[in-house]
């Protein structure tokens, strides 16, 4: 039986501090990075703290991620060329770390708008510019709401301003006019609604409109959402509308949700 010479045990110490010391800085970006989300669903804090939890995990995520995924591998490194034994768990705790970090830092930057995309700074966004559809159930629900229901009324947006961005940014955000009957637009717009996993708030078929709620995962965003479905000559036309309740602009949500809608109205 051999013992560890005072080399060894040094340097499994070392080794055992590298593995650990990654491992607490990819918890802490970790904890962090939920943190920013977990205040807001237990009613800790608003949105604006989470985004400032956010923001700080981002800012020095890529560093530490580095940093621990750096850790990682010298650790590996020394412990192969070193030959320390049972050197195996200071390795996975390195690696765990740097695992974690990664993570941590990819949420956040999940959220930036991709290279090269730049969405315009507005939350309101409907097929019909001229005569948007109107919120009726949805209106209480709101009462506190910064942004307003009022089309082109918020964050110094005019109604003509945010035609011009709306029609620039999303010129496929258009009413839509379908051969089906009314009724089983309405059904296939109501079955939408729910497979979206959106909350129906109000659905009235004999005036062809329905109003929804979508709350985002992360943040716990609420944007508000409203079809009208009528018949025009031959034709069933449907028009839709999605607000955000806070927020200047909405990096394409609202956008990317009406599109969600219309491929299931299509299918």
């Amino acid at each position: 039986m051999t013992t560890d010479t005072t080399d060894q045990v040094k340097l499994r110490r070392r080794l055992k501090i590298s593995g650990l010391a990654s491992l607490a800085l990819g918890l802490g970006l970790g904890l962090l990075t939920l943190a920013s989300a977990a205040g807001i669903w237990l009613g800790f804090w608003d949105f604006r703290r989470g985004f400032s939890l956010l923001g700080t995990a981002n800012q020095a995520g890529q560093w530490l991620a580095w940093a621990c995924l750096l850790i990682a591998v010298a650790t590996l490194i020394a412990s192969q060329f070193f030959k320390v034994k049972n050197a195996g768990k200071f390795v996975s705790l390195a690696a765990i770390g740097a695992l974690l970090a990664w993570v941590a830092y990819l949420i956040p930057e999940s959220f930036r708008p991709g290279e090269g995309v730049n969405y315009p700074p507005i939350h309101d966004i409907s097929t019909n510019r001229i005569n948007p559809p109107e919120f009726i159930s949805v209106a209480a629900l709101r009462a506190d709401a910064p942004n307003t229901l009022v089309y082109g009324g918020s964050n110094n947006m005019t109604p003509q301003r945010l035609i011009e961005l709306t029609d620039e940014a999303y010129p496929d955000l258009i009413t839509r006019r379908y051969s089906q009957s009314v009724n089983v637009i309405f059904e296939k717009a109501l079955a939408g609604v729910d497979d979206l996993g959106w909350e129906l708030v109000a659905a009235n078929a004999s005036a062809g409109r329905i109003e929804a709620t979508d709350t985002t995962f992360w943040f716990r965003f609420k944007d508000d959402v409203v079809i009208t479905i009528e018949q025009q000559g031959s034709d069933t036309v449907v028009d839709a509308r999605s607000v955000s309740r806070v927020g200047t602009g909405d990096v394409g949500a609202n956008a990317i949700r009406l599109r969600k809608l219309f491929a299931l109205l299509e299918n």
